[in-house]
């Protein structure tokens, strides 16, 4: 036995808390998860259901946890956990899983499938068990402050460009604003319209807001690869940064996962409660239009849909207010069959996406998002996450599919009153 499955086995042991054993003592094995994972639906392969993927977890609370396992063990009879076992369900658990939380949705006796998952990542990750990709990117985020290697430098000409299109100067470690904004790699590198776009529109509302140069960056890779020592390091440095500038609240950007890394974990994570409000920026927008502050005009007249982003909308909670934006600018805005908190996942979350073995399957559970729109039959979609819109061309690229994807925000600026449209 070696001493890196003895150190998986200890942190899959450590992550066996009570909610996990009761998830285990509860589940009725009824497979109807199997119906919610996108990589069951588009490859019929049993193998991708979301209860199959905690096997090694389930074995080891069976042999420590129940009465019968113990007695097995006892008696040899008892199937243990071997390190074939964490090699063999690496792939399953960072490959067929993006952490959507849509199995836990339909899980009849309420266990949340998706935590446990979360849980199991923990050990398998202790143990070395992860895709390269994802243990580089968390290098990167530790060592650099970015998964994607972007550097304050790269920010800055990102930040000079944003200037140059609009006229504004962009603030930054200005000490008293009351919110500090964070981004996303992506956001930076591939979407700087979405900078551009809040600069605009909070130049409109009157924003009181800033960037810290310390604690730009929103994504945590420690939520996605399973390394909570990793993952609250990366949220104190937001916390830092926020309290040295002594800002009242923190925006996370347009990306899932930064908004349950700071949002939702981030006290636990640091072990004590945060100094400041977290919004998301779709929260803040709702509230600037509700006050009267954000100030809408024209309309759009493409038909247009809106993709869930699963972090976002289901797992984080903010519904209704996309929606309410949408149809503020956009009287063709339609809904997909499954949206809301029942939404596909585009198959890139979680970590997936910087996972280039799994690649080939995310592609494939792309098909489910493709029979969504294809039923539509709309021009554009628009989305609120940079991950998600990375994915989403890209699949929608992989199968010839005629449609665009754009960022909400970024829509919303285009209609801020007295903005020049095309």
């Amino acid at each position: 036995m070696s001493e890196r499955f003895e150190q998986g086995v200890a942190a899959l042991r450590r992550q066996m808390d009570a909610r996990i054993v009761s998830y285990f003592s509860s589940c009725v094995h009824c497979g109807l998860c199997a119906e919610a994972c996108l990589f069951y639906t588009e490859t019929g392969d049993p193998k991708y259901t979301p209860i199959y993927k905690l096997e090694p977890m389930r074995k080891l609370w069976r042999q420590e946890n129940t009465f019968w396992g113990k007695l097995g063990v006892k008696l040899g009879l008892t199937e243990p956990l071997t390190e074939q076992d964490l090699a063999d369900w690496e792939t399953l658990v960072y490959d067929s899983c993006t952490l959507c939380g849509r199995c836990s949705m339909v899980c009849p006796v309420g266990n949340d499938i998706a935590y446990m998952i979360r849980k199991e990542r923990e050990g398998m990750s202790a143990a070395g068990y992860a895709p390269d990709g994802m243990k580089e990117a968390t290098r990167r985020a530790l060592e650099i402050g970015s998964p994607m290697g972007v550097t304050l430098k790269t920010l800055q000409a990102t930040l000079k460009g944003v200037e140059r299109n609009t006229g504004l100067t962009i603030p930054v470690d200005v000490q008293g604003a009351e919110y500090m904004t964070l981004f996303s790699s992506m956001e930076v590198v591939n979407f700087p319209e979405y900078i551009e776009s809040i600069a605009r529109i909070f130049a409109a509302a009157g924003v009181s807001w800033t960037i810290s140069s310390e604690a730009f960056e929103a994504t945590n890779s420690g939520i996605q690869i399973g390394d909570s020592k990793a993952a609250g390091e990366l949220v104190g440095r937001v916390v830092s940064a926020a309290e040295k500038l002594g800002v009242q609240t923190v925006i996370s950007p347009e990306c899932g996962h930064a908004f349950t890394a700071i949002r939702w974990e981030g006290a636990n994570l640091i072990g004590r409660p945060l100094p400041f409000r977290v919004i998301h920026i779709l929260e803040l927008l709702e509230q600037l239009k509700e006050e009267g502050r954000l100030k809408l005009e024209g309309q759009t007249d493409i038909r247009l849909t809106f993709h869930d982003p699963c972090q976002i909308v289901r797992r984080g909670g903010v519904v209704e207010q996309p929606r309410q934006l949408l149809r503020e600018v956009a009287p063709g805005f339609v809904e997909m069959r499954d949206h809301g908190v029942m939404n596909w996942c585009c198959g890139g979350g979680g970590g997936v996406s910087a996972n280039e073995r799994a690649e080939p399957l995310r592609l494939q559970a792309f098909q489910r998002k493709k029979k969504q729109l294809d039923e539509l039959g709309v021009e554009t979609m628009v989305t609120a996450c940079a991950n998600c819109r990375i994915i989403l061309e890209e699949g929608i690229e992989h199968y010839g599919m005629d449609v665009q994807v754009t960022g909400l925000t970024e829509l919303l600026a285009e209609h801020l009153a007295g903005s020049a449209r095309s």
